[in-house]
């Protein structure tokens, strides 16, 4: 938990504008494909912080919620209060549908493993940044820039298409 700064003019435009919409930030999230359950979203437009309440399934799906949440105009920070895991409440729910018929998503979902234990840094792109030239930078290797890549996906849809003030997340 804590709180991540972004570039506030910088980000993807997901609303038309004006104030940040809890309700089109948190879809944005979701429709990145990220296993959130239970998940909301909470807006401060003077501050231009958003904060994500709730459950991540692991640590990789919470860092790229914040990503995502944080890479939209108009939003300066993200407070994380997302915790790891299933809460007790909805492991029961799904222990007893298991109990009561065949396993179906998310029951069957396998636990966390020890590769999502491992927490990622953020890094914020700078005018002329490449994913070549940030990997160098924070993996040791230019040609590790397809672990950024995937480490992004599906934010990211193209290894040349990043831009200044945009965060990208970088594995541990």
């Amino acid at each position: 938990m804590g709180l991540f700064s972004f570039v506030k003019s910088a980000g993807e435009k997901v609303f038309g504008g004006g104030d940040l919409d809890e309700v089109e930030i948190r879809n944005h999230v979701l429709a990145q494909g990220l296993e959130l359950n239970p998940f909301t979203v909470v807006a401060d437009n003077e501050a231009g912080k958003v904060t994500l309440v709730g459950y991540a399934r692991t640590i990789s799906d919470k860092e790229k919620a914040i990503v995502a949440a944080g890479n939209i105009s108009g939003v300066e920070s993200v407070e994380d209060r997302l915790k790891i895991g299933v809460p007790e409440w909805l492991a029961k729910q799904q222990a007893e549908a298991a109990a009561s018929g065949p396993l179906d998503a998310p029951a069957d979902m396998p636990a966390p493993t020890d590769a999502d234990a491992a927490t990622a840094s953020f890094y914020t792109v700078k005018s002329g940044d490449t994913l070549s030239k940030i990997a160098q930078e924070t993996l040791g290797s230019a040609s590790k820039y397809p672990v950024i890549f995937e480490a992004n996906r599906p934010m990211l849809s193209d290894p040349d298409k990043i831009y200044p003030g945009q965060v990208l997340r970088i594995p541990g």
